[in-house]
């Protein structure tokens, strides 16, 4: 199972991947104003990759925006193309 924690402050943020209390990803952001945030990075830990770890950082960062509303600018070509390719996401850009 895949553990999501945000680390957050006024500028800048994250969202940890943890698999069996070990860092699997992270998924960092930067504030751009109150109500807008933009994802700038996305790295799995080599031993996770192909196992979702990107995509369940993203689907945190939607339901953060979401539940805050807030708007996502995804700058990451990672975040980016989870972006395209998932269109029930797409409320939050």
């Amino acid at each position: 199972m895949i553990d999501v924690k945000q680390n957050n402050d006024e500028k800048h943020g994250s969202f940890e991947a943890l698999i069996d209390g070990r860092r699997a990803g992270l998924m960092t952001y930067t504030w751009a104003g109150e109500d807008r945030f933009i994802i700038d990075h996305t790295e799995v830990e080599e031993a996770y990759n192909g196992k979702g770890v990107g995509k369940e950082m993203l689907i945190k960062a939607v339901e953060f925006a979401r539940e805050n509303g807030k708007k996502v600018i995804p700058l990451c070509p990672f975040a980016k193309a989870t972006f395209q390719k998932n269109e029930d996401l797409r409320d939050v850009l």
